[in-house]
């Protein structure tokens, strides 16, 4: 497993299982759904950079989650952003495949208009991971 599919796989898997952010949103997911009506949740590329040490693979992540909505109000909007960082707060440092979160700080969030119909709440983390080496 890539560093890129652990944490996506992880980021996924949190967001999708927050009761709250499941019920208030049509779904979570990697790239602009084609049918999907919004509220949704869209989990950005990662950006990543080499964090390694002597003995193991690293990887700083920077990672976005992209709140897409309807509407002017921007109420809803900054609760389910604020559910997406109680989504990542709280997701476990086990990603799989030796790969585990070693930090994870919330960056920015930002909403933006996109037009008078629709906005978007950006929520970036950076993460930092490292992958433990097989025994």
């Amino acid at each position: 497993m890539t560093p890129q599919e652990a944490i996506t796989a992880a980021l996924r898997a949190a967001l999708a299982g927050q009761a709250s952010l499941a019920a208030q949103t049509n779904g979570v997911f990697d790239a602009p759904p084609v049918r999907e009506l919004r509220p949704y949740l869209l989990i950005d590329d990662p950006v990543m950079t080499d964090w390694s040490t002597k003995d193991q693979d690293g990887r700083e992540v920077r990672i976005a989650v992209l709140v897409r909505d309807t509407g002017q109000a921007r109420q809803r909007a900054r609760a389910l952003a604020g559910a997406v960082e109680a989504a990542v707060a709280a997701m476990p440092a086990a990603l799989g495949d030796g790969w585990r979160v070693v930090s994870r700080v919330l960056l920015r969030t930002r909403i933006v208009a996109e037009d008078a119909a629709t906005l978007s709440a950006i929520v970036e983390f950076r993460v930092r991971m490292l992958r433990t080496p097989a025994a």
